[in-house]
């Protein structure tokens, strides 16, 4: 498999917030991408050069989390203010805001239907809204700390929570019951999110690891000790065959769920996209339909996976001969 290229043609660069970015999610067809940030904006980029970005405002405090609905048609956002708003991404930016917590919103996540949000906030509570009908569902409130994240599994029966009390969660949707309790972590739990298949959850951790657990019979698949800061978000590719992610430590990682190995390092900065090939690896039927990682290690499967670093490095020179290319680039298709 080619790395990520760094080629300036197949690399993006966005800069227009004001203050740090704290969260940025993809729609659906990749055309638009969302930023949140401390300056207490969100901003919508198009992926074509020419088109102008939008820069939406309405929160009193910073920006923590964004998430496009299935559709796109929508956007959610959270906020240290402790209000959630669902906007129309388009040039008027009109939005609905939700009174949804007590305390800073952490995470907000559409089901795969774009009929429910689950928000996680630092009140200790997840709450599930209708976005259609735009009122509040329900509470789920066994954690005893601040609650990071919360997620729709595909099929949006289960719901899975990551919180500072060091666990991850797992709920039915349906009986509003906590069904497992994840207690392998050392320290806080920043982000969890389900595999495409539903079948398996990845939670990252500021204990600088990455877990993988199997939700039918909650066994621990994978642990991941390659970072050397905390962990603060993951995502799995569409295919279910790798993950990526982000770490306090300066990079990026992507890691192959089939063999159990880290594939790349990535170093960045600001908001930067990236370009793959991944899409045309021959892997057999594992990239044509999304698979669980392989459980590994001994009988107990907490073997931690032994892995030997395939590093891509883009140094702050590559980086800057890449930007300076891509400026030039921009400049070309304007003039």
């Amino acid at each position: 498999m080619a790395a990520p290229c760094p080629d300036p043609s197949l690399e993006r660069h966005f800069k227009g917030h004001r203050d740090a970015v704290t969260c940025v999610d993809f729609s659906f067809n990749t055309k638009q991408l969302a930023s949140g940030s401390m300056d207490s904006c969100l901003m919508v980029w198009h992926m074509k050069p020419q088109a102008r970005a939008y820069r939406f405002t309405g929160h009193k405090d910073a920006v923590t989390c964004v998430n496009f609905s299935p559709s796109g048609h929508l956007l959610a956002s959270g906020s240290r203010d402790k209000t959630v708003r669902i906007w129309v991404p388009n040039v008027k930016g009109e939005s609905t805001m939700f009174r949804a917590h007590t305390a800073t919103v952490r995470s907000v996540h559409f089901s795969s239907d774009g009929q429910s949000l689950v928000t996680a906030s630092d009140d200790k509570t997840i709450k599930v809204w209708s976005t259609h009908r735009q009122r509040f569902l329900f509470s789920l409130s066994q954690h005893i700390n601040w609650v990071r994240c919360a997620r729709f599994s595909p099929d949006g029966r289960l719901i899975v929570s990551a919180s500072d009390d060091k666990t991850v969660k797992l709920w039915d949707k349906t009986s509003r019951e906590c069904v497992h309790s994840y207690c392998e972590h050392g320290g806080f739990v920043t982000y969890v999110d389900f595999h495409p298949s539903g079948t398996c959850v990845a939670a990252a951790g500021m204990d600088n690891t990455v877990k993988v657990w199997d939700v039918r019979t909650h066994r621990l698949l994978q642990h991941y000790q390659l970072h050397s800061a905390a962990v603060n978000a993951l995502s799995f590719h569409p295919s279910g065959n790798y993950l990526i992610t982000a770490s306090s430590d300066s990079t990026l990682k992507i890691l192959d769920l089939m063999e159990g190995r880290l594939l790349y390092t990535l170093h960045g900065h600001q908001v930067m996209v990236w370009k793959s090939n991944f899409d045309v690896v021959d892997y057999g039927e594992g990239i044509k339909m999304p698979r669980p990682p392989a459980a590994l290690g001994t009988s107990a499967g907490n073997l931690t996976v032994s892995i030997l670093e395939q590093r891509l490095t883009l140094t702050e020179d590559k980086l800057k001969q890449c930007l300076e290319n891509q400026q030039l680039i921009m400049q070309r298709a304007t003039s």
